[in-house]
């Protein structure tokens, strides 16, 4: 079997540029269907503010356009995200080694996989939470009136970070592979991850028993999740060690 040719400097950058326009072609196309859809993705994402009986409201007859336009853009960004993590395996791919390219070809999936679980999350357990305690506390002192880009910026600031927060198991594998950590290092820290977790989610969910379990149980278990895989991947790292000091 004959190696693929090496690309020139400027082939990469023909093929970068290629790759780019494809991403973009994908977004436009997708910012139209959501920009067609935004009414009803607008009803979706303001379900829970209505269930607690709130409307927004924008301060400018402009303003409606500009979180139309935000939230269609958002939108389109999560969806074209797949396609575009397939472009960048497409463009890095040739200069990976046939091991490397199995191992990125079994992490980008689960990689999208749990970025999408943590949003879930966030969205089906913790902001419902966390707006109706706030919105009970603000409602006892204050007229409340939202505006709409206030709520979105307020959603985006809760939902995103858990999206991250999620991928910790495949930092830790990652991590563990190239022995930067070991499963013994997170055991021995383990006490002190709990702290750091228990004190998240005290700060970011209502003083409320069921709030603060409803995001200290989620991390705790990703943090045991993170050391089983680490024990796994250390596992196959001397297992590759040892078969390649007897080859």
């Amino acid at each position: 079997m004959k190696p693929e040719p090496r690309m020139t400097f400027t082939e990469h950058l023909e093929d970068l540029r290629r790759r780019i326009l494809y991403c973009l072609a994908v977004f436009v196309v997708l910012f139209g269907v959501c920009l067609g859809l935004v009414s009803r993705i607008y009803g979706y994402l303001v379900s829970p503010l209505a269930r607690e009986g709130y409307h927004l409201m924008v301060t400018s007859p402009g303003e409606v356009i500009t979180v139309y336009l935000s939230i269609a853009g958002i939108v389109a960004v999560g969806l074209t995200l797949p396609f575009a993590l397939y472009q960048v395996w497409k463009f890095v791919a040739p200069g990976l080694t046939p091991v490397e390219r199995r191992y990125t070809l079994r992490l980008l999936p689960v990689t999208l996989v749990m970025f999408i679980l943590g949003v879930l999350f966030a969205w089906f357990v913790l902001f419902p939470t966390i707006l109706h305690f706030l919105l009970r506390i603000a409602a006892e002192h204050f007229n409340v009136m939202l505006r709409a880009g206030s709520y979105f910026g307020f959603l985006t600031n809760i939902c995103l970070p858990f999206g991250f927060i999620f991928e910790l198991p495949i930092v830790v594998v990652f991590l563990t592979r190239i022995g930067v950590i070991s499963p013994q290092l997170l055991r021995r820290v383990r006490r002190y991850a709990y702290f750091v977790i228990v004190v998240l989610g005290v700060l970011i969910s209502p003083p409320e028993l069921i709030s603060h379990l409803s995001v200290v149980v989620p991390m705790i278990l990703l943090y045991e999740v993170s050391i089983a895989l680490s024990v796994i991947a250390k596992r196959r790292r001397d297992k590759a060690a040892s078969a390649a000091s007897l080859s």
